[in-house]
């Protein structure tokens, strides 16, 4: 059946917007509205059908176990365990709206097993499995930046050079870091030649939270209710994206 933004999925929504300011999501709200009381969701891409119950997501966690990515410039504090903050709390976040979530890694170890050599191509090829295993509409990828230039900032997503579906998550995942009130810059979405794009032909964007080269982002980022922050407007490019979406669905 066409896929329906329904009164259950709604309210889904809903309490997960009790806990912030609703008028942050006045827009994305009426949007929704306005499709449950026209009986049916505004259509792109078409990419499918769906139970509004039925939507699975999976989220990645860059790095983990002896791959701790990029290190906090002041700090040192390894991009691994920001990740991994980061997709828990966006992961309540969609669990709170109905949603189905898988995390690729829900602790600091790697995903290579008893491997003692290629650990970081067997790490990736998990992943990778995790995912075609799940089969989901979507799968955000979360990591921290690092540049050469310490002056460089923000939050940026990054899509698969082709895949419409993907460039449309990541410019609504975007929009809403670019809303965001500690945004120094307006960032452009980007495409990438990167494996987790690539591995598999589900929907998947990576979300770059900011640059641990840069001290103001680093501090930003360590903090706890800025994770949130960056966790819950990450959940609304993904609701925002799902507004515009129909989707395919074997029940």
């Amino acid at each position: 059946m066409r896929f329906l933004l329904t009164y259950q999925h709604f309210r889904g929504f809903m309490i997960v917007l009790k806990r912030k300011n609703i008028i942050i999501f006045s827009v994305l709200i009426a949007t929704i509205f306005t499709m449950i009381l026209c009986g049916g969701a505004i259509v792109t891409k078409p990419i499918g059908e769906a139970s509004a119950n039925k939507i699975k997501i999976v989220l990645d966690a860059g790095h983990g176990g002896i791959d701790g990515g990029v290190s906090g410039v002041v700090t040192g504090i390894k991009e691994s365990e920001l990740n991994l903050k980061v997709v828990k709390k966006l992961e309540t976040y969609l669990i709170s709206a109905g949603m189905s979530v898988t995390l690729t890694r829900n602790s600091e170890a790697g995903l290579y097993g008893v491997a003692t050599k290629n650990l970081k191509r067997k790490d990736m090829e998990k992943r990778r499995d995790i995912i075609k295993s799940v089969e989901p509409h979507l799968v955000v990828s979360v990591h921290m930046n690092k540049y050469s230039l310490s002056t460089r900032r923000g939050a940026q997503v990054f899509f698969k050079k082709g895949d419409e579906n993907a460039k449309l998550l990541a410019a609504s995942i975007q929009k809403n870091f670019n809303d965001m009130e500690e945004a120094v810059r307006e960032c452009s979405i980007l495409t990438g030649d990167y494996y987790i794009l690539n591995c598999t032909e589900y929907t998947s964007v990576i979300a770059e939270c900011g640059f641990l080269s840069n001290p103001e982002d680093e501090a930003l980022l360590i903090n706890e209710n800025y994770q949130d922050k960056i966790a819950y407007n990450i959940f609304k490019g993904i609701v925002g994206y799902l507004a515009q979406s129909s989707f395919n669905y074997n029940v």
